[in-house]
Parts: structure tokens; sequence; C-alpha cells
């Protein structure tokens, strides 16, 4: 009797396994990040809290669009992130899921994405979204990251892009505190993100990536970084001045963060031409609970 050959069993953990990949090529932390800005610019836009409805699909839709960018950024940098010890295990260098199914994956996201906020908001905010995901996965990913030390200010552009989306799925417009929302998570992106190239200065030379922490002393980047986090603080009171909805709450609040942020990025620079340590994961930390409370302090502010 001959035996008849049967498939392998595919173990039940396979399949979870390979869900978590593919959330994970959506870099779910990052789009977390990116999410905090888009409610409270949401909130500042109503006037108070919107429906129910316009946030939930605003909010969906601004995540498979930042996901679908993200995707397509390991899709293409899945070259250097072999070489990179904080990126060689993500799910396309460690071969969970293949570059095609990736692709495939980010077009998805990003087709979903503008469907949502299509349907939903307004043509403004899904005109925003699209252009933000190609800023992203194009313009820095695949022009600017690998040719210029100044990528980083480059890719803040799209990283500050949720809080103009938030607020045009509300007016279906623009105005004056949008712009000053989108100054302030615009500066605040550049010691945020050299702070973490900084850690990761070794990685980013072996990938032959010109971050600036790469091509420039740490004495410069900690300057370039102070500079960033006055205008950070800058932005932040000119928001509180232009905007009707917030009021003292926001202006102590922001002021408070703003200063924090200033003196730690002074901290940093200090640690760096004093020749110790510069431990940049503090700047970096520093800057998530900084944005983080921001956003708080403005719908709290809102609210009241």
């Amino acid at each position: 009797m001959t035996a008849v050959s049967e498939r392998p069993v595919v173990p039940a953990r396979r399949l979870p396994a390979v869900v978590g990949a593919y959330v994970a090529l959506t870099k779910p932390k990052l789009v977390e990040l990116l999410l905090v800005t888009t409610l409270p610019a949401m909130m500042m836009a109503a006037g108070g809290w919107p429906s129910w409805r316009l946030v939930g699909a605003t909010m969906v839709g601004g995540m498979f669009a930042a996901g679908a960018a993200n995707v397509v950024n390991c899709w293409y940098d899945r070259d250097i992130d072999r070489l990179m010890s904080r990126t060689r295990n993500r799910p396309i260098p460690s071969g969970v899921v293949s570059p095609r199914a990736a692709l495939v994956f980010g077009g998805v996201l990003a087709a979903l994405s503008l469907a949502i906020l299509w349907f939903e908001t307004t043509p403004l905010a899904t005109a925003l979204a699209a252009v933000a995901i190609l800023a992203y996965s194009v313009v820095y990913t695949m022009v600017l990251k690998r040719r210029t030390r100044h990528n980083t200010v480059f890719g803040a552009f799209p990283g500050a892009a949720p809080v103009l989306i938030g607020w045009a799925a509300v007016t279906g417009s623009l105005d004056w505190p949008a712009l000053a929302f989108f100054a302030v998570v615009f500066c605040w992106q550049m010691p945020h993100f050299w702070a973490l190239a900084s850690r990761y200065r070794e990685d980013y030379a072996r990938a032959g990536v010109p971050m600036l922490s790469v091509v420039a002393g740490p004495a410069s980047v900690g300057r370039q970084s102070v500079v960033w986090a006055w205008a950070t603080l800058g932005a932040t009171l000119l928001m509180g001045s232009v905007t009707p909805v917030l009021g003292w709450a926001f202006a102590i609040g922001g002021g408070l963060l703003g200063a924090w942020y200033v003196a730690e990025s002074h901290q940093w620079l200090g640690r760096v031409l004093a020749a110790l340590p510069d431990r940049p994961m503090r700047l970096f930390s520093v800057s998530i609970t900084h944005m983080t409370l921001l956003s708080i302090a403005i719908a709290v502010d809102v609210l009241l």
C-alpha cells in the first residue's frame, strides 16, 4: 500500500504570528504617536467634541494612511534594515513577510484609508492624507533618506500632517490654528528623531544612511536640537495666541512643557560638550511625554 503524502500541519500559533508581523510593518508605536495629535486638532476645529462617527472615521483613516506609508518604508528599506541591529528582525529582513506581500499590503491600506476619509470626512482631508502617504513613502523614503543629511527635516512634513488632516476632516478647510499646531509638531520632530538617530548612529553609519548624527559631530547635533526645541516652544506660544478656543490653561501648560523640552535639549548638549555620556534616549523619552501631555492639555482646555 502506497503511503499518501500529506501537507504539513500548520502550527496554530503561526496565524497570530503572521498577523503580528503585518501589524509590525505598520510601525504601530509610530502610528500611535502620529494619531495623538489628530484628535486635539479635531477638537480645536470643532470647538468641542466632534461627532463620534467623524472621530472614528478620521482616526481609522489616519491610522491606515500612516500604516501604509510605514509599510512601504519597510518594503523599500529592507536592504539596509538587514544591516542595522535595531531593524534586522523586522518582518521582511527576517523572512516572515515577503517583499511582494508587504507592498500589496501597503497598497491595500492606502486605498482603504483614502476611501474611508473620502466617504466619511472631507475631500481636503483625503487629499492631505494622500499627499502625506506619497511624501513619506516616496519623497522621504525613496528620494531623500539616503541622499541628504536634511532627511529628517523633510520627513517632518508628513510627520506633522495628521494635524492638518484632523482639522480639515472637521472644517473642510485650513486655518491659522491648524498651521500653528502643524508648526509645533514639525519643529518638535527634529530633537525627537535626532536623539534616536544619535543612539543608533553606528547602525545608520553601517547602512550608509546620512543621518545628521552620522555626518555631523555630536556637538553639532546637540546645538541644532536646542534650536529646534526653542522653535517648538515658540510655535506653542504662537498657537495659543491664534487659537480662540485655547485659554490660559493651555498657555501655562504648553509653556511649561515647551520649557521642559528646551531644558532637556540643553542638558543633552551640555553633556556632549562636557564629553560625558550623552544619553540621547532621555531626550527621546521626554519628547514623547511632552507631545502626549501637550495633546492632552489641548483637549482639556477645549472641553473646559
